[in-house]
Protein backbone atom coordinates (compact mmCIF):
# COMPACT_ATOMS: atom_id res chain seq x y z
CA UNK A 1 0.00 0.00 0.00
CA UNK A 2 1.23 3.46 -0.84
CA UNK A 3 2.29 5.14 2.42
CA UNK A 4 2.00 8.57 0.88
CA UNK A 5 -1.71 8.80 0.33
CA UNK A 6 -2.88 11.76 -1.56
CA UNK A 7 -5.21 13.93 0.48
CA UNK A 8 -8.39 14.97 -1.21
CA UNK A 9 -9.56 18.42 -0.08
CA UNK A 10 -13.08 18.73 1.19
CA UNK A 11 -15.58 20.94 -0.69
CA UNK A 12 -15.31 23.52 2.12
CA UNK A 13 -11.52 23.65 1.84
CA UNK A 14 -11.75 23.94 -1.94
CA UNK A 15 -14.28 26.76 -1.64
CA UNK A 16 -12.08 28.53 0.92
CA UNK A 17 -9.04 28.26 -1.34
CA UNK A 18 -10.99 29.61 -4.31
CA UNK A 19 -12.33 32.49 -2.21
CA UNK A 20 -8.84 33.42 -1.00
CA UNK A 21 -7.46 33.36 -4.55
CA UNK A 22 -10.35 35.53 -5.72
CA UNK A 23 -9.78 37.92 -2.81
CA UNK A 24 -6.10 38.44 -3.65
CA UNK A 25 -6.80 38.81 -7.38
CA UNK A 26 -9.48 41.41 -6.64
CA UNK A 27 -7.13 43.21 -4.28
CA UNK A 28 -4.52 43.40 -7.03
CA UNK A 29 -7.07 44.65 -9.58
CA UNK A 30 -8.35 47.30 -7.18
CA UNK A 31 -4.84 48.56 -6.40
CA UNK A 32 -4.03 48.66 -10.13
CA UNK A 33 -7.19 50.64 -10.94
CA UNK A 34 -6.60 52.98 -8.01
CA UNK A 35 -3.05 53.74 -9.20
CA UNK A 36 -4.14 54.05 -12.83
CA UNK A 37 -6.81 56.58 -11.90
CA UNK A 38 -4.11 59.05 -10.82
CA UNK A 39 -2.75 59.27 -14.35
CA UNK A 40 -6.07 59.75 -16.13
CA UNK A 41 -7.16 63.30 -15.36
CA UNK A 42 -9.88 65.50 -16.91
CA UNK A 43 -7.17 68.05 -17.76
CA UNK A 44 -5.04 65.47 -19.64
CA UNK A 45 -1.87 66.24 -17.67
CA UNK A 46 1.34 64.41 -18.51
CA UNK A 47 2.33 61.35 -16.47
CA UNK A 48 5.31 63.06 -14.83
CA UNK A 49 3.20 66.08 -13.77
CA UNK A 50 0.60 63.72 -12.29
CA UNK A 51 3.21 61.70 -10.39
CA UNK A 52 5.21 64.60 -8.98
CA UNK A 53 2.08 66.71 -8.43
CA UNK A 54 0.66 63.98 -6.17
CA UNK A 55 3.65 64.47 -3.85
CA UNK A 56 3.69 68.26 -4.20
CA UNK A 57 6.88 68.26 -6.29
CA UNK A 58 5.47 69.69 -9.54
CA UNK A 59 4.21 73.15 -10.47
CA UNK A 60 1.56 74.87 -8.35
CA UNK A 61 -1.33 74.04 -10.70
CA UNK A 62 -0.44 70.35 -10.92
CA UNK A 63 0.03 70.12 -7.14
CA UNK A 64 -3.39 71.64 -6.51
CA UNK A 65 -5.16 69.45 -9.06
CA UNK A 66 -3.59 66.20 -7.86
CA UNK A 67 -3.79 66.83 -4.10
CA UNK A 68 -7.09 68.70 -3.84
CA UNK A 69 -9.14 67.16 -6.66
CA UNK A 70 -7.76 63.86 -7.98
CA UNK A 71 -6.63 62.31 -4.66
CA UNK A 72 -9.93 62.93 -2.80
CA UNK A 73 -11.87 61.83 -5.88
CA UNK A 74 -9.97 58.55 -6.22
CA UNK A 75 -10.31 57.79 -2.52
CA UNK A 76 -14.02 58.54 -2.79
CA UNK A 77 -14.44 56.11 -5.69
CA UNK A 78 -12.67 53.40 -3.70
CA UNK A 79 -14.58 53.99 -0.44
CA UNK A 80 -18.03 54.77 -1.81
CA UNK A 81 -17.99 51.87 -4.27
CA UNK A 82 -17.06 49.50 -1.45
CA UNK A 83 -19.53 51.12 0.94
CA UNK A 84 -22.49 50.80 -1.41
CA UNK A 85 -21.60 47.18 -2.15
CA UNK A 86 -21.26 46.35 1.56
CA UNK A 87 -24.57 48.09 2.27
CA UNK A 88 -26.30 46.11 -0.48
CA UNK A 89 -24.91 42.79 0.73
CA UNK A 90 -26.02 43.48 4.31
CA UNK A 91 -29.54 44.27 3.11
CA UNK A 92 -29.72 41.21 0.86
CA UNK A 93 -28.64 38.85 3.63
CA UNK A 94 -30.66 40.46 6.42
CA UNK A 95 -33.88 40.65 4.40
CA UNK A 96 -33.18 37.40 2.49
CA UNK A 97 -33.95 39.28 -0.68
CA UNK A 98 -31.46 39.20 -3.60
CA UNK A 99 -32.94 42.41 -5.05
CA UNK A 100 -32.32 44.49 -1.92
CA UNK A 101 -29.94 47.44 -2.16
CA UNK A 102 -29.89 51.08 -1.01
CA UNK A 103 -31.46 52.07 -4.34
CA UNK A 104 -34.18 49.40 -4.67
CA UNK A 105 -35.35 49.74 -1.06
CA UNK A 106 -35.71 53.51 -1.31
CA UNK A 107 -32.85 54.25 1.11
CA UNK A 108 -30.94 56.33 -1.44
CA UNK A 109 -33.98 58.45 -2.34
CA UNK A 110 -34.75 58.94 1.35
CA UNK A 111 -31.17 60.07 2.02
CA UNK A 112 -31.30 62.48 -0.92
CA UNK A 113 -34.53 63.94 0.45
CA UNK A 114 -32.87 64.41 3.84
CA UNK A 115 -29.89 66.14 2.24
CA UNK A 116 -32.22 68.41 0.29
CA UNK A 117 -34.07 69.30 3.49
CA UNK A 118 -30.76 70.49 4.95
CA UNK A 119 -29.87 72.45 1.83
CA UNK A 120 -33.22 74.17 1.40
CA UNK A 121 -34.75 74.36 4.86
CA UNK A 122 -31.87 74.69 7.31
CA UNK A 123 -29.88 77.13 5.18
CA UNK A 124 -32.72 78.72 3.24
CA UNK A 125 -33.13 79.03 -0.51
CA UNK A 126 -30.38 81.56 -1.16
CA UNK A 127 -27.55 80.92 -3.57
CA UNK A 128 -25.23 80.27 -0.62
CA UNK A 129 -27.34 77.39 0.71
CA UNK A 130 -25.50 74.61 -1.07
CA UNK A 131 -22.10 76.00 -0.11
CA UNK A 132 -23.11 76.23 3.54
CA UNK A 133 -24.59 72.73 3.53
CA UNK A 134 -21.50 71.27 1.93
CA UNK A 135 -19.45 72.76 4.78
CA UNK A 136 -21.56 70.80 7.31
CA UNK A 137 -21.16 67.13 6.35
CA UNK A 138 -22.07 65.92 9.84
CA UNK A 139 -25.46 67.63 9.87
CA UNK A 140 -26.25 66.59 6.32
CA UNK A 141 -25.19 62.98 6.94
CA UNK A 142 -27.18 62.80 10.17
CA UNK A 143 -30.40 64.02 8.54
CA UNK A 144 -29.80 61.77 5.51
CA UNK A 145 -29.25 58.84 7.86
CA UNK A 146 -32.43 59.54 9.83
CA UNK A 147 -34.57 59.59 6.70
CA UNK A 148 -32.90 56.49 5.25
CA UNK A 149 -33.38 54.54 8.49
CA UNK A 150 -36.99 55.74 8.66
CA UNK A 151 -37.42 54.34 5.17
CA UNK A 152 -36.01 50.96 6.23
CA UNK A 153 -38.35 50.84 9.25
CA UNK A 154 -41.33 51.59 7.01
CA UNK A 155 -40.25 48.88 4.56
CA UNK A 156 -39.99 46.32 7.37
CA UNK A 157 -43.28 47.36 8.97
CA UNK A 158 -45.32 47.28 5.74
CA UNK A 159 -43.67 44.07 4.51
CA UNK A 160 -44.46 42.31 7.78
CA UNK A 161 -48.12 42.09 6.72
CA UNK A 162 -46.98 39.69 3.97
CA UNK A 163 -44.40 37.88 6.11
CA UNK A 164 -41.47 39.67 4.45
CA UNK A 165 -42.06 38.06 1.07
CA UNK A 166 -39.13 39.06 -1.21
CA UNK A 167 -41.38 40.57 -3.88
CA UNK A 168 -43.33 42.53 -1.28
CA UNK A 169 -40.17 43.96 0.26
CA UNK A 170 -38.89 45.18 -3.11
CA UNK A 171 -42.26 46.62 -4.16
CA UNK A 172 -42.66 48.46 -0.86
CA UNK A 173 -39.14 49.84 -1.24
CA UNK A 174 -39.86 51.03 -4.78
CA UNK A 175 -43.09 52.73 -3.68
CA UNK A 176 -41.43 54.48 -0.73
CA UNK A 177 -38.49 55.47 -2.92
CA UNK A 178 -40.91 57.03 -5.41
CA UNK A 179 -42.65 58.85 -2.55
CA UNK A 180 -39.37 60.37 -1.31
CA UNK A 181 -38.48 61.27 -4.87
CA UNK A 182 -41.79 63.11 -5.23
CA UNK A 183 -41.16 64.97 -1.96
CA UNK A 184 -37.71 65.93 -3.26
CA UNK A 185 -39.32 67.32 -6.41
CA UNK A 186 -41.66 69.44 -4.27
CA UNK A 187 -38.69 70.82 -2.35
CA UNK A 188 -36.96 71.67 -5.60
CA UNK A 189 -40.01 73.64 -6.68
CA UNK A 190 -39.37 76.16 -3.89
CA UNK A 191 -35.64 76.52 -4.62
CA UNK A 192 -34.10 79.38 -6.54
CA UNK A 193 -32.13 78.75 -9.73
CA UNK A 194 -28.71 78.43 -8.09
CA UNK A 195 -29.89 76.13 -5.31
CA UNK A 196 -31.91 74.07 -7.79
CA UNK A 197 -28.86 73.58 -9.99
CA UNK A 198 -26.85 72.39 -7.00
CA UNK A 199 -29.58 70.02 -5.85
CA UNK A 200 -30.11 68.50 -9.29
CA UNK A 201 -26.41 67.69 -9.31
CA UNK A 202 -27.05 65.40 -6.35
CA UNK A 203 -29.36 63.26 -8.43
CA UNK A 204 -26.55 62.21 -10.77
CA UNK A 205 -23.76 61.50 -8.29
CA UNK A 206 -20.49 63.40 -8.42
CA UNK A 207 -17.24 62.33 -6.77
CA UNK A 208 -15.60 65.72 -7.16
CA UNK A 209 -17.45 67.37 -4.28
CA UNK A 210 -16.10 65.07 -1.56
CA UNK A 211 -13.26 66.30 0.68
CA UNK A 212 -10.42 64.51 2.45
CA UNK A 213 -12.21 65.05 5.76
CA UNK A 214 -15.33 63.33 4.48
CA UNK A 215 -13.19 60.52 3.08
CA UNK A 216 -11.70 60.12 6.55
CA UNK A 217 -15.13 59.82 8.17
CA UNK A 218 -16.29 57.30 5.58
CA UNK A 219 -13.02 55.36 5.78
CA UNK A 220 -13.26 54.91 9.55
CA UNK A 221 -16.90 53.77 9.41
CA UNK A 222 -16.15 51.37 6.55
CA UNK A 223 -13.05 49.88 8.20
CA UNK A 224 -14.87 49.14 11.45
CA UNK A 225 -17.95 47.80 9.63
CA UNK A 226 -16.03 45.60 7.19
CA UNK A 227 -13.79 44.14 9.89
CA UNK A 228 -16.68 43.50 12.28
CA UNK A 229 -18.98 41.84 9.75
CA UNK A 230 -16.18 39.75 8.25
CA UNK A 231 -15.41 38.39 11.73
CA UNK A 232 -19.14 37.66 12.15
CA UNK A 233 -19.23 35.80 8.83
CA UNK A 234 -20.24 32.50 10.45
CA UNK A 235 -23.32 34.13 11.98
CA UNK A 236 -24.36 35.56 8.63
CA UNK A 237 -23.87 32.14 7.03
CA UNK A 238 -26.24 30.74 9.64
CA UNK A 239 -28.73 33.56 9.04
CA UNK A 240 -28.52 32.94 5.32
CA UNK A 241 -29.41 29.27 5.92
CA UNK A 242 -32.65 30.25 7.67
CA UNK A 243 -33.83 31.73 10.95
CA UNK A 244 -34.61 28.30 12.40
CA UNK A 245 -31.10 27.00 11.79
CA UNK A 246 -29.51 30.27 12.96
CA UNK A 247 -31.41 30.17 16.25
CA UNK A 248 -30.49 26.51 16.76
CA UNK A 249 -26.78 27.41 16.69
CA UNK A 250 -27.18 30.35 19.05
CA UNK A 251 -27.54 33.31 16.69
CA UNK A 252 -29.76 36.16 17.92
CA UNK A 253 -31.40 36.70 14.55
CA UNK A 254 -33.46 39.78 15.45
CA UNK A 255 -30.48 41.64 16.92
CA UNK A 256 -28.17 40.68 14.05
CA UNK A 257 -30.75 41.73 11.47
CA UNK A 258 -31.41 45.05 13.25
CA UNK A 259 -27.69 45.90 13.54
CA UNK A 260 -27.11 44.93 9.91
CA UNK A 261 -29.91 47.16 8.64
CA UNK A 262 -28.78 49.99 10.92
CA UNK A 263 -25.22 49.86 9.55
CA UNK A 264 -26.45 49.38 5.97
CA UNK A 265 -28.61 52.49 6.33
CA UNK A 266 -25.71 54.46 7.80
CA UNK A 267 -23.39 53.45 4.94
CA UNK A 268 -26.00 54.29 2.32
CA UNK A 269 -26.74 57.63 3.97
CA UNK A 270 -23.06 58.59 4.23
CA UNK A 271 -22.36 57.70 0.60
CA UNK A 272 -25.38 59.60 -0.72
CA UNK A 273 -24.87 62.63 1.53
CA UNK A 274 -21.23 62.96 0.45
CA UNK A 275 -21.52 62.39 -3.30
CA UNK A 276 -25.17 62.07 -4.33
CA UNK A 277 -27.05 59.24 -6.03
CA UNK A 278 -24.98 56.35 -7.43
CA UNK A 279 -27.07 53.36 -8.44
CA UNK A 280 -26.53 49.69 -9.31
CA UNK A 281 -23.20 49.26 -7.46
CA UNK A 282 -24.93 48.03 -4.30
CA UNK A 283 -26.87 45.32 -6.10
CA UNK A 284 -24.45 44.17 -8.82
CA UNK A 285 -21.14 43.78 -6.97
CA UNK A 286 -22.45 41.34 -4.29
CA UNK A 287 -24.15 39.19 -6.94
CA UNK A 288 -20.99 38.95 -9.02
CA UNK A 289 -19.11 37.73 -5.96
CA UNK A 290 -21.81 35.21 -5.06
CA UNK A 291 -21.41 33.70 -8.50
CA UNK A 292 -17.63 33.56 -8.20
CA UNK A 293 -17.08 32.31 -4.64
CA UNK A 294 -20.48 31.20 -3.32
CA UNK A 295 -22.22 32.45 -0.18
CA UNK A 296 -19.56 32.20 2.53
CA UNK A 297 -19.86 35.63 4.17
CA UNK A 298 -16.40 35.39 5.73
CA UNK A 299 -15.06 36.07 2.25
CA UNK A 300 -18.16 37.57 0.67
CA UNK A 301 -17.89 40.78 2.70
CA UNK A 302 -14.29 41.70 1.71
CA UNK A 303 -14.60 40.52 -1.90
CA UNK A 304 -17.87 42.39 -2.41
CA UNK A 305 -16.26 45.52 -0.98
CA UNK A 306 -13.35 45.25 -3.42
CA UNK A 307 -15.67 44.45 -6.33
CA UNK A 308 -17.75 47.57 -5.60
CA UNK A 309 -14.59 49.67 -5.34
CA UNK A 310 -13.26 48.33 -8.65
CA UNK A 311 -16.59 48.87 -10.39
CA UNK A 312 -16.84 52.52 -9.32
CA UNK A 313 -13.17 53.16 -10.13
CA UNK A 314 -13.75 51.79 -13.64
CA UNK A 315 -16.82 54.00 -14.08
CA UNK A 316 -14.96 57.08 -12.82
CA UNK A 317 -12.02 56.42 -15.16
CA UNK A 318 -14.50 56.03 -18.00
CA UNK A 319 -16.06 59.44 -17.23
CA UNK A 320 -12.61 61.04 -17.51
CA UNK A 321 -11.85 59.34 -20.80
CA UNK A 322 -15.05 60.46 -22.52
CA UNK A 323 -15.47 63.77 -20.70
CA UNK A 324 -12.95 65.67 -22.87
CA UNK A 325 -11.94 68.03 -20.07
CA UNK A 326 -15.36 68.17 -18.41
CA UNK A 327 -16.64 66.31 -15.38
CA UNK A 328 -19.40 63.84 -16.19
CA UNK A 329 -21.66 62.52 -13.40
CA UNK A 330 -20.40 59.09 -12.42
CA UNK A 331 -23.92 58.04 -11.37
CA UNK A 332 -25.06 58.17 -14.99
CA UNK A 333 -22.17 55.92 -16.05
CA UNK A 334 -22.86 53.35 -13.31
CA UNK A 335 -26.45 53.16 -14.58
CA UNK A 336 -25.31 52.67 -18.19
CA UNK A 337 -22.81 49.96 -17.25
CA UNK A 338 -24.93 48.46 -14.48
CA UNK A 339 -28.06 47.91 -16.58
CA UNK A 340 -26.56 45.31 -18.99
CA UNK A 341 -24.62 43.65 -16.15
CA UNK A 342 -27.80 43.31 -14.12
CA UNK A 343 -29.66 41.81 -17.09
CA UNK A 344 -26.84 39.31 -17.61
CA UNK A 345 -27.04 38.27 -13.95
CA UNK A 346 -30.83 38.09 -14.17
CA UNK A 347 -31.07 35.84 -17.21
CA UNK A 348 -28.07 33.52 -16.95
CA UNK A 349 -28.43 30.06 -15.45
CA UNK A 350 -25.85 30.64 -12.74
CA UNK A 351 -27.73 33.75 -11.75
CA UNK A 352 -30.68 31.55 -10.84
CA UNK A 353 -28.53 29.66 -8.39
CA UNK A 354 -26.51 32.42 -6.82
CA UNK A 355 -27.50 35.89 -7.88
CA UNK A 356 -31.25 35.71 -7.66
CA UNK A 357 -31.77 33.05 -5.07
CA UNK A 358 -32.33 33.55 -1.38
Amino acid sequence: MDMHKREIPSPLETSKKKALITLFILLGITILLFCLSFFITPTNMSIDRCFFGLFGKSDVAANRIMQRIILPRNLAAFLIGGGLSLSGLLMQTSLKNPMASPATLGVSNAAVFGANVIILCLYGTSSNSFVSASDSPFQMSMVAFLFSFLCILLVLFLSSFHKFHPTTVVLVGIVLGSCFQALTTLLQYFADDVALSAIVGWSFGNLERITMGENGILGIVLFVSLLSFSLLGYRFNALDAGDGFAKSVGVHTSLLRFISLLVASLLGALCVSFCGMIGFVGIIAPHIMKRLIGRDHRFLFPTSFLAGSSLLLICDIFTRLIGRGTSLPVGAITALIGTPLFLIILFTKKGDKYALSK
